[in-house]
């Protein structure tokens, strides 16, 4: 379904449903420390009421890219979002803990669908002039999320209670499902057939082989690995007078780049040469906070820097697959790598820390950003040599 003309109202609906994918994970990481308040008996086992859909993007990111394009991308849209509607309303209960978790297996798979099935969508209904634009807005809904629900969720769950802010979510979970439904397009879909025996091990051998399907996911890998862990760890280093207020600016540093000069570019040159100069910035700007520890300018500096890979990394993938099934493995891919990213970044980063000190944490964000260059333009050659 190409078009020679973007409609921006279902891309901007498209975005905010994907503020409520978001929210699965934040409505619960901004309020963690009082979760103690629904289940004081359930100690560290509380870790898993957020870990549970990350832990299931790493197993399940590829299924997802199988499955939603074989089902369809307009019905495992919709179906997510009430999927995740419905997990929220039963969550706000608060039941026993195992049946909190277990609804948080469940809304996870349907943060699969919606990440996947979204960016693909929004990339059939916008023409190739607008796509990079358009693409880059979609990867802002984590970081806009976060915003929203730490500037608006936690007040609000002071006040009327855990229950009403997971709640809250779930109204706009249903509420973005009401309205889209009547405009959502039908989007061709793959043969519903039984998944085959080896098939999904087929599926990541040709997502993560091929330097098509799989670059954007291989450079994502990289940035995810870096942007969390970047937040947690650095921010000890930052002068205590103005952390907190050079912490909330860095997302905003990044948003702004990637809405701005990262558009500019993704219109006269392609998204990887994008990326691939965000992440030699990345690596500058390192480099120079190793030699200037805890500067708040070069702190958001790097955010800025981070924008260009972020604002960049979702267009690869319409740029380099033209089908609708590779389009949504990529994006299948990119879920999976980038939960992966997410999840191994932060410890990585401590345990650098803890044997080799700040220089050697510098390092290696400076090894980390490099490497995420240097996997594209790897790539990027065997593209040019037409070795699949």
């Amino acid at each position: 379904m190409e078009t020679d003309r973007t409609d921006w109202r279902l891309v901007l609906l498209i975005w905010a449903a994907g503020l409520g994918a978001a929210g699965q994970y934040g409505k619960l990481s901004v309020v963690f420390d009082r979760l103690p308040e629904a289940y004081p008996q359930a100690g560290t086992s509380l870790g898993f009421a957020v870990s549970l859909v990350g832990f299931l993007g790493i197993l399940l990111g590829v299924v997802a890219g199988v499955l939603v394009a074989r089902i369809g991308y307009r019905r495992a849209l919709l179906t997510a979002l009430c999927a995740g509607a419905l997990m929220s309303a039963f969550q706000a209960t608060f039941p026993p803990l195992w049946l909190f978790l277990s609804s948080r297996v469940i809304e996870g798979a349907a943060h699969l669908a919606i990440v996947v099935a979204a960016p693909t969508m929004i990339a059939e209904v916008t023409r190739d002039r607008d796509r990079p634009l358009a693409l880059t807005l979609w990867s802002t809904f984590f970081a806009v999320a976060f915003a929203i629900l730490a500037w608006a969720g936690i007040p609000a769950a002071a006040r009327f209670g855990l229950g009403a802010l997971i709640g809250a979510h779930a109204v706009y979970m249903a509420v973005m499902a009401a309205v889209l439904w009547p405009i959502l397009p039908r989007v061709r879909k793959g043969v519903a057939t039984p998944l085959q025996r080896g098939e999904l091990l087929a599926a990541h051998a040709r997502i993560y082989r091929s330097p098509f399907i799989g670059a954007a996911a291989w450079g994502w890998l990289f940035y995810t690995a870096c942007f969390v862990a970047v937040l947690t760890v650095l921010a000890p280093f930052l002068p205590s007078a103005n952390r907190a207020l050079v912490l909330g600016l860095m997302p905003l540093a990044s948003l702004a780049t990637s809405m701005t000069l990262g558009v500019w570019l993704l219109r006269r040159t392609t998204a990887v040469s994008v990326s691939v100069a965000g992440f030699a910035a990345c690596a500058v700007v390192a480099a120079g906070l190793w030699a200037m520890p805890g500067s708040p300018v070069l702190f958001l500096a790097l955010g800025a820097t981070l924008g260009l890979v972020q604002g960049s990394g979702f267009s690869v993938v319409p740029q380099l697959n033209q089908t609708l099934d590779d389009r949504a493995l990529a994006n299948g891919g990119m879920a999976q790598a980038g939960n992966l990213g997410n999840t191994v970044g932060t410890p990585l980063m401590v345990g650098v820390i803890a044997v080799a000190g700040y220089g050697g944490l510098m390092i290696m964000l400076c090894l980390l950003f490099l490497a995420g260059a240097g996997v594209h333009l790897a790539l990027q050659r065997r593209r040019d040599g037409h070795i699949a």
